[in-house]
């Protein structure tokens, strides 16, 4: 059974020579992963829906741009990733607005306890050089791959494969920090 980018792919080659319900499908089909990508994005903001919406639309408008030779997910989820970012700005950053007084029996007493920002730090100590750079720039700062590449001398899908491989190494770390009992060399 093809994958969902291949079907994607697919749906998407077959809308762009004129197919009209492949590209319906197609629609249809990654609407409710851009939904999920833009509530997780915007903290599941009010205006989730209408970021949805630009998506599509961009999705729309911009289809020529999609290299065929590409995979598709990629490309639609840097557009996802765009809008929502997008939105941010618009709404001044804010995010969705939670009181903290609802927080407060659950927020440590504690001002000891490690924070993410530090665990992350260690974390990214322990991997070499080059990918805790990667992780820095595109997962702390929010930079693209092309900006991090050109940075680099590295192209834009080298970066991306190493960027995930970092991620992996980093959460096989703190996995084994959760778990010191785990001997992970048997």
């Amino acid at each position: 059974m093809p994958d969902r980018n291949d079907r994607w792919s697919d749906l998407l080659r077959r809308g762009l020579r004129g197919d009209g319900a492949a590209y319906g499908a197609f629609l249809g089909e990654i609407a409710p992963v851009i939904r999920g990508i833009v509530r997780a994005r915007t903290g599941g903001a009010e205006d989730a829906e209408d970021i949805v919406q630009e998506v599509l639309l961009a999705v729309h408008a911009k289809r020529h741009t999609w290299r065929e030779d590409e995979p598709v997910t990629p490309w639609l989820y840097a557009i996802a990733r765009y809008k929502a970012a997008d939105a941010g700005r618009r709404r001044g950053r804010q995010g969705p607005q939670v009181p903290i007084h609802d927080l407060a029996e659950i927020l440590p007493e504690e001002a000891g306890e490690a924070t993410a920002a530090r665990d992350l730090s260690v974390l990214l100590d322990r991997i070499d050089d080059r990918s805790a750079r990667i992780v820095r720039a595109m997962g702390v700062e929010g930079r693209s791959a092309a900006e991090v590449g050109a940075e680099m001398n590295m192209t834009d899908g080298a970066v991306r494969v190493a960027y995930h491989r970092a991620l992996v190494r980093l959460k096989d770390l703190a996995e084994g920090d959760a778990h010191p009992h785990l001997d992970k060399t048997s």
